[in-house]
């Protein structure tokens, strides 16, 4: 079994931690980040984009050679991070001796570290896994947004630690799928990132906190400026960008939204 240690801190020595235990080629292009992987220890690559301080991708797309731990240091942002498997899993634990908990394939989670306790990645060998996380730091000034306070106010809890598995959702699925799908690079490819990302926050809060739930015209608004800026710079038919707006106008609307509870708890 091979246990590695993974520092925070900013994207760059997040990547170049990431490069220095599993090797590798790490390519750099304006705010994304693709490290190619071909070693002893694993075969595949993990990319992400970092959206200035108030929000980040990480997708990992890896088969590894034998079992690894993955410790990582908690952050002092106290990011939140939400997580969806696309394929295999993925098993976690605060700290070394804390309960593992299992994301499977199609599930999506949320989790938080605001302690001093490491949080653990546990990855089975030869077995190929897709997951994505989009973090969102909760203790920094670019995160003093409604949005931001919504999210520190239900996910930061008192005790430190917090983790939520939930079931299948497919329209959460279907954004990741739709993220892979953007061709067009620079600017535009950046805006429709963020504005595709900000909707999954949105369905990942719809699903697991319905009573915590506030308007949904927030994210909408920003959505919509996003396709005017998109609009500006591309030909695109946009139409197509616009659809899933709609669709979240039409199906989240404060008077038709209907959401059955659940029971939050909190991790050992």
């Amino acid at each position: 079994m091979k246990k590695l240690y993974i520092n925070t801190g900013g994207f760059d020595a997040v990547f170049n931690n990431f490069k220095d235990s599993f090797g590798g080629d790490l390519l750099v292009t304006a705010n994304e980040y693709k490290l190619t992987i071909k070693s002893k220890w694993a075969n595949g690559s993990i990319s992400g984009v970092r959206f200035e301080k108030e929000m980040t991708y990480l997708n990992f797309d890896l088969t590894f050679t034998q079992d690894v731990n993955l410790s990582i240091e908690s952050n002092p942002m106290s990011p939140v991070f939400f997580a969806h498997c696309e394929k295999g899993n993925v098993m976690h634990s605060f700290g070394a001796n804390g309960e593992i908990k299992c994301l499977k394939k199609d599930q999506s989670g949320i989790m938080s570290n605001s302690s001093s306790i490491n949080s653990v990645l546990y990855f089975e060998s030869h077995k190929h896994i897709q997951f994505s996380l989009i973090g969102m730091p909760t203790n920094n000034d670019h995160s003093k947004s409604d949005f931001a306070d919504q999210v520190r106010t239900i996910f930061v809890q008192n005790s430190g630690n917090y983790i939520y598995i939930g079931t299948e959702n497919k329209k959460i699925g279907n954004k990741f799928k739709e993220l892979k799908t953007i061709p067009q690079q620079g600017t535009v490819r950046y805006l429709l990132m963020k504005s595709i990302l900000r909707e999954v926050l949105e369905l990942e809060i719809a699903q697991h906190t319905y009573n915590y739930l506030t308007p949904f015209v927030p994210i909408l608004n920003f959505a919509a400026k996003q396709l005017s800026e998109i609009k500006k710079l591309s030909h695109l038919n946009l139409s197509t960008i616009a659809a899933p707006v709609l669709f979240l106008k039409r199906n989240l609307h404060p008077k038709t939204l209907a959401l059955k509870p659940y029971n939050q708890k909190l991790a050992s």
